[in-house]
C-alpha cells in the first residue's frame, strides 16, 4: 500500500481509469515532487500525498490543466487528507478501548474483530466515500474555477506550481547533506556520472551495503563483547589446562 499510495503510481492508475495513462503518469509525477521526501513517522501525517495523487490527477485531467497547475490543485488536497488522517486516528482510539475490554474478558474473536472490522469500515466512510464524491462530482466544477482563471491568474498558479516542487526537492537535499549520508550519495554520483554504471545495478549495489551498513550500525557493544569473549574462551581453557 505504501507503494500506491505514491502520487506517481496513484496519478499513474487513475490514468488508467479515464483512459490515458502516460498523462496520469506526467501529472501524478509532478504531483510527487513536493512529496519525494515525506515521511510519515510515529504516526503523523503532515500532508496526505495518497489523496493528493489520487484526486488531484483526476481533478486536472478532467479540467484539462498542465502538470505544473495541476501541483496547486493537489496540495491543499494534501492538507484535507490531513484533517481526515486526524480524524480517522482520533475515532480508532474507541475500539482499541473496545478491544481492550474484549481482552479483559478473553474473548479473542471479539478482539479480532474490533481490531479489524470497524476500523476498516471508518477508513472506508472518512476516505473512499469522500474521494469517490470529489472525484466525481468535482471534475465540472474544477473546469469551471479553471475557466475562469485563464489569463494571468492561471500563469501564477503554474509558476507557484513551478517552484513547489524545489520545497520537496530542498527537504531531500537536507536529508542527503547529513554526515552519514552525504559519503554514500558522492559514491554514488560518481558511479552513475562518471563510471557510466546503471541506475538499478547502483541502487541495487546501494541496498546491499545499506543492508550490512544498517546491521552493523545496530549493533549493541554489548553483543560486540560477547562476540570477542566467545572467540576468546577457546584459549583461556586451554591455558588452564596446561
Amino acid at each position: 500500500m505504501s507503494v500506491v499510495y505514491k502520487p506517481l503510481v496513484a496519478g499513474t492508475l487513475v490514468g488508467f481509469i479515464l483512459g490515458d495513462p502516460v498523462q496520469g503518469c506526467i501529472i501524478g509525477a509532478a504531483i510527487n515532487l513536493p512529496y519525494v521526501a515525506f515521511i510519515s513517522a510515529g504516526g503523523t501525517a503532515p500532508q496526505d500525498p495518497g489523496l493528493a495523487g489520487t484526486v488531484g490527477t483526476a481533478w486536472a485531467m478532467a479540467a484539462g490543466v498542465n502538470p505544473a497547475a495541476a501541483v496547486t490543485i493537489a496540495l491543499p488536497l494534501g492538507l484535507l487528507g490531513t484533517m481526515v488522517w486526524v480524524a480517522h486516528m482520533t475515532l480508532d482510539v474507541t475500539f482499541v478501548h473496545m478491544a481492550d475490554k474484549a481482552a479483559e474478558e478473553g474473548n479473542l474473536e471479539k478482539i479480532c474483530f474490533w481490531h479489524v472490522v470497524p476500523p476498516q469500515i471508518l477508513m472506508f466512510l472518512l476516505c473512499v466515500v469522500p474521494a469517490t464524491a470529489a472525484t466525481y462530482f468535482g471534475s465540472t466544477a474544477v473546469k469551471g474555477i479553471i475557466d475562469s482563471l485563464t489569463g494571468r491568474p492561471l500563469t501564477v498558479l503554474t509558476v507557484i506550481g513551478g517552484l513547489l516542487p524545489a520545497l520537496g526537492i530542498a527537504m531531500n537535499l537536507r536529508a542527503i547533506g547529513r554526515p552519514g549520508t552525504l559519503l554514500f550519495f558522492l559514491v554514488g554520483f560518481i558511479l552513475v556520472v562518471y563510471l557510466k554504471l546503471p541506475v538499478i545495478a547502483v541502487a541495487v549495489l546501494a541496498g546491499v551495503i545499506g543492508y550490512f551498513y544498517t546491521m552493523l550500525s545496530n549493533q549493541t557493544p554489548q553483543a560486540a563483547a560477547a562476540g570477542d569473549s566467545g572467540g576468546a574462551a577457546p584459549i583461556e581453557d586451554d591455558e588452564e589446562d596446561f
